[in-house]
């Protein structure tokens, strides 16, 4: 098996080329105003090895929110803070056939969250974090996540309002259940500090050091990194989890702004922006490049 250090330039740089039109199939996220208004034409990747060797194509310097790319280190942060033992009291690990957002999945579970990769087990988690409202809690996971990564990921005031300005239906819904089955308290700071946590954006050098937090970081567990990446593999792209883990088996996590992040166990990290998803919401830009780079490690 090739080295992830053994990639190049030239053949990510033609990759990019191709993946720009995959991307063509797909649509940009309806739902989020600022979203729908992305320049769906953006495609760029940041590969980042163990020994922090990076190599980037595209323009590195566009920032993006992170949308669902925040749950693992979400996850990671809490495990880190309150143990595994406590986190899943509060939230199991098993992958879910419904979408991301389902409020089916939940019921059939009588409340309790199928994994922290989808929305009822990612806002149960936003009720852990340690503050007193949604700014402080926001603060504590940010500052936490930069100092560990180097990273610079900041709050997007503007994207916050848009994803404010269309109230999330089914997000309410989901915190409506689990408050009335006691899974979580302050429904109100927890929606709002999920917001705001989804809302922390990044370029796409930041996002690949984030995901060396999952590869080759002495202050983080190993426990905790194996545990977040097993999470990652079998529910970290919801629905198509499975059939990714098959065909390319790398750790992933998706967020509907079209980036992507995928882990190369010992080797390092793979970061991907491209704003068209397919209907799991998945970008399908960097599902492609992940696929060519899979193919050519292997």
């Amino acid at each position: 098996m090739k080295q992830l250090s053994c990639l190049s330039s030239a053949q990510l740089s033609n990759w990019l080329m191709e993946a720009s039109q995959e991307a063509k199939k797909g649509k940009l996220a309806d739902y989020i105003p600022l979203l729908q208004r992305t320049d769906s034409s953006l495609l760029f990747i940041c590969v980042v090895t163990k020994n922090n060797i990076f190599l980037t194509q595209g323009d590195s310097k566009i920032t993006f929110s992170l949308m669902s790319i925040i749950k693992p280190f979400l996850l990671l942060y809490l495990l880190s803070e309150l143990g595994d033992n406590f986190i899943f009291t509060k939230v199991g690990s098993e992958h879910s056939n419904y979408p991301f957002n389902s409020l089916d999945q939940l019921q059939l579970d009588q409340g309790f969250p199928r994994n922290p990769m989808i929305n009822s087990g990612a806002l149960t988690l936003a009720s852990l974090l340690p503050g007193k409202d949604s700014h402080t809690r926001l603060n504590n996971l940010q500052e936490w996540l930069n100092k560990q990564s180097n990273a610079n990921l900041f709050l997007d005031k503007l994207m916050l309002k848009s994803v404010e300005s269309l109230p999330n239906l089914r997000n309410q819904s989901i915190i409506d259940n689990l408050t009335q089955r006691k899974h979580l308290k302050e429904p109100e700071i927890t929606l709002d500090t999920y917001n705001k946590i989804c809302c922390l954006s990044a370029t796409i050098i930041d996002l690949a050091k984030l995901g060396l937090l999952l590869v080759n970081s002495p202050n983080i567990s190993s426990k905790n990194v194996s545990i977040v990446t097993e999470i990652m593999t079998t529910c970290g792209l919801y629905e198509a989890s499975e059939n990714f883990a098959k065909k390319i088996g790398f750790p992933s996590k998706s967020g509907v702004s079209g980036a992507i992040l995928s882990i190369v166990p010992k080797e390092g990290a793979i970061a991907c922006y491209s704003p068209p998803l397919d209907e799991q919401g998945n970008s399908l830009g960097g599902l492609y490049m992940l696929q060519k780079i899979a193919n050519y490690l292997n």
